[in-house]
């Protein structure tokens, strides 16, 4: 809203913009329109025979279809269990028109499809656990079991099958986290079981733990960034992407539990650039957002379902790589990883073109996996419109577009593709829920990631204490660096692991194995053996940039005396490696001190409020509360800047009414692409607590709003 116009109370500022914005939009004529988006011939959904025509993949790829409607509708999450069979999530009523009707109805579902005759081809399907209200997350554990949890809450139950129908007839809550607000799009998902058995999501700025006992252990971590998705690399590190922000990956320079950090170049100049085939200028943010010769998506607005693809099946140079889709550009960007000099490095190796694209407009993944037969699987929602109901509001920009094309008529269709590869069979079925321990031990040396993963969650489940000696054999002689790690981290979650083997590991002659080792011990340490400070600190100059960097990680993870004498010296010492002094330079940032003006009350409301910028609002505000910078476009913003702006600070109604029902339209003159999108379904606690941080963040200092 314009700033010349805060004199008059922030409440009526508020209505007088919004019926400015509507009026302005009111007396355009409808020639403009017409011109602009003139009717076209609708554009229908394909039969998967006829959608398999219109991919290209690199040479030797092939896509097939595995799953599609009517046996699944609307998926969006698909996991596997210990046998390799598939639940999928379907958001049923996700959209079902351009309003968002009933989309809060429970009426979604997760299904459970499986191959009677093990040959890979889904031919049983049940109804796992039905009227769901839009599942976000779902993480098999053991036999018959699923964790699910809905939109609206951050309650996760386990759902249990006790008779082997491939129905859930029992449901219990596993972990409680209450309930949650806000927009669909802005709330948890991507639930995995990491390499360090932690339970990590997107979203939320926490990960969870699973105990032998009832409890479920809970842990702050940095602002993720991420939005929807989430899995892991060959080394435990979770790799979230962004698409509020517009940003892609985000936030992987370390593994998350010790911090959100970014280094400049870490991506190409061009790497946001995207290269579609099909042109429609269906994008939220309007010509901004798409090359005028074609129609087609120029950047980044919507990445999700990230894969590090860790299967046997498909070529070794895919093996490591970043995989994440682009739904609104129909496409999937592949990523090289590249670590030197104790930082990484991201570009796309398909230069102005993408490694799986289509022609097909519906063609929308959401999500990816690597597959228990070594492939790639990819959920595809295979649907018209792919943007939640805030962004097609009467009047806006997309909702034309959609209309020119009548996207909005293609819905209750989904797809699951897998990719292969003309040099490689997939691999056979898993049957690891009746298998001894003995047996899940000897998958550790499986080549497929998603073999080695799944064991050790199985054998960590177990508690079978009975093969730690074959864990630590294996932990010892394995020819395979990536068994003898994910050996240390199954003795670790079996409450096997002992400061003597630990500090054995931490010798080992594979960099990735000593850093498990040293990230191995925090369990160690926060149990009370406090004898492993000393072997930690001697690592931070270990010759390895990788290995000094993590054990600076762990010392100020568990906040070893003197830490910060130690960072210090680390960052500036001229004979450290590059990324270890980059990183050390960060880590020094003053945690944020809240002075004495405060009572105790607004402290911890300040301190939520700190977290929920850093889960949510910094993607389009910046972390610097000015905005992010636009990509290619000098002095332009994705969001208005909080700081220094009198909205936020002036009367407490201003940002309190921005807060509850969003804001469209200019701000001081001024368009900006990131839409604010209404929070009141968030509590009088969450809308306190972010205003009263804006308030008092960016240099801003204003009083504090109360719940």
């Amino acid at each position: 809203m314009p700033e010349n116009m805060t004199r008059l109370p922030c409440s009526l500022v508020a209505l007088l913009a919004a019926a400015s914005m509507f009026a302005a939009e009111a007396k355009k004529p409808d020639a403009t329109d017409a011109e602009q988006f003139p009717p076209q011939p609708p554009i229908r959904a394909l039969p998967p025979a006829d959608t398999l025509k219109t991919f290209r993949v690199p040479d030797g790829y092939k896509m097939e279809v595995m799953l599609a409607e009517p046996d699944i509708k609307e998926p969006v999450v698909a996991v596997f269990d210990g046998d390799g069979r598939m639940f999928v999530a379907e958001m049923r009523t996700y959209m079902q028109d351009i309003d968002a009707t009933d989309e809060l109805k429970p009426k979604s579902r997760v299904s459970l499809h499986w191959s009677s005759k093990g040959d890979g081809k889904f031919d049983k399907h049940t109804v796992f656990a039905d009227h769901l209200l839009l599942p976000r997350m779902i993480l098999p554990l053991g036999p018959g079991e699923l964790l699910i949890n809905e939109t609206d809450t951050q309650d996760i139950y386990l759902w249990r099958d006790t008779n082997g129908d491939g129905v859930a007839d029992e449901k219990k809550l596993w972990y409680a986290g209450g309930p949650r607000g806000g927009n669909m799009e802005h709330q948890q998902s991507g639930l995995i079981w990491a390499q360090d058995n932690w339970l990590y999501m997107a979203v939320n700025a926490w990960r969870i733990r699973w105990t032998p006992g009832t409890n479920v252990l809970k842990e702050s971590t940095a602002g993720n960034g991420g939005q929807w998705g989430l899995n892991q690399d060959d080394h435990g590190k979770p790799w979230f992407v962004n698409a509020g922000g517009e940003r892609g990956p985000l936030n992987f320079q370390t593994h998350i539990a010790y911090g959100a950090f970014n280094i400049k170049n870490q991506f190409p100049p061009d790497y946001m650039e995207v290269w579609p085939l099909v042109g429609l200028a269906d994008v939220q943010g309007g010509p901004n957002r798409f090359r005028p010769e074609d129609k087609t998506l120029n950047h980044f607005t919507a990445t999700c379902g990230a894969e590090v693809f860790r299967g046997d099946r498909l070529p070794a140079d895919l093996r490591g790589d970043l995989l994440f889709s682009e739904p609104v550009g129909r496409l999937i960007r592949r990523t090289k990883i590249e670590v030197k000099d104790g930082l990484t490095y991201l570009r796309n190796p398909h230069e102005k073109s993408e490694f799986i694209r289509s022609t097909d407009a519906n063609f929308r993944v959401v999500n990816m996996n690597t597959a228990p037969d070594g492939t790639l699987y990819l959920v595809d929602m295979y649907r018209g419109i792919i943007q939640e109901g805030n962004w097609t509001k009467e009047g806006s920009y997309l909702r034309k577009a959609i209309k020119q094309y009548s996207l909005d008529q293609n819905i209750a269709h989904g797809r699951i593709w897998r990719l292969t590869h003309k040099d490689f069979t997939p691999g056979p079925q898993p049957k690891m829920n009746d298998e001894k321990s003995a047996q899940l031990v000897a998958h550790l040396e499986h080549p497929n990631g998603w073999w080695r993963d799944t064991a050790k969650k199985l054998l960590v489940l177990r508690q079978d204490k009975s093969v730690a000696p074959a864990l630590q054999a294996m932990a010892r002689t394995s020819q395979n660096y990536l068994a003898r790690s994910h050996a240390l981290w199954t003795l670790e979650g079996l409450g096997a692991l002992d400061a003597t083997f630990a500090r054995e590991k931490m010798k080992d002659v594979h960099p990735q194995v000593r850093i498990a080792a040293i990230r191995a011990c925090e369990t160690l340490y926060k149990a009370g053996d406090k004898s492993l400070e000393k072997d930690l600190v001697k690592l931070v100059k270990d010759k390895d940039a990788n290995i000094a960097l993590q054990a600076l990680l762990t010392a100020k993870l568990l906040n070893f005396p003197d830490v910060k004498t130690l960072i210090q010296k680390t960052a500036l010492g001229t004979n450290a490696p590059i990324g270890l002094r980059e990183i050390s330079m960060q880590m020094l940032a003053p945690p944020r001190n809240w002075g004495k003006e405060f009572t105790a009350t607004e402290k911890k409301l300040l301190e939520k409020g700190d977290g929920i910028f850093k889960e949510l609002c910094f993607a389009c505000h910046n972390p610097d509360g000015k905005g992010a910078p636009v990509d290619g476009k000098a002095g332009i913003t994705l969001a208005p800047p909080l700081a220094g702006s009198r909205t936020v600070t002036g009367h407490k109604d201003g940002i309190i009414l921005v807060l509850l029902k969003g804001l469209a339209g200019p701000v001081s003159g001024k368009i900006y692409e990131a839409q604010m999108v209404p929070m009141e379904s968030n509590d009088d606690e969450w809308i306190a607590a972010i205003a009263s941080y804006a308030r008092n963040s960016f240099g801003n200092k204003a009083s504090t709003v109360t719940p």
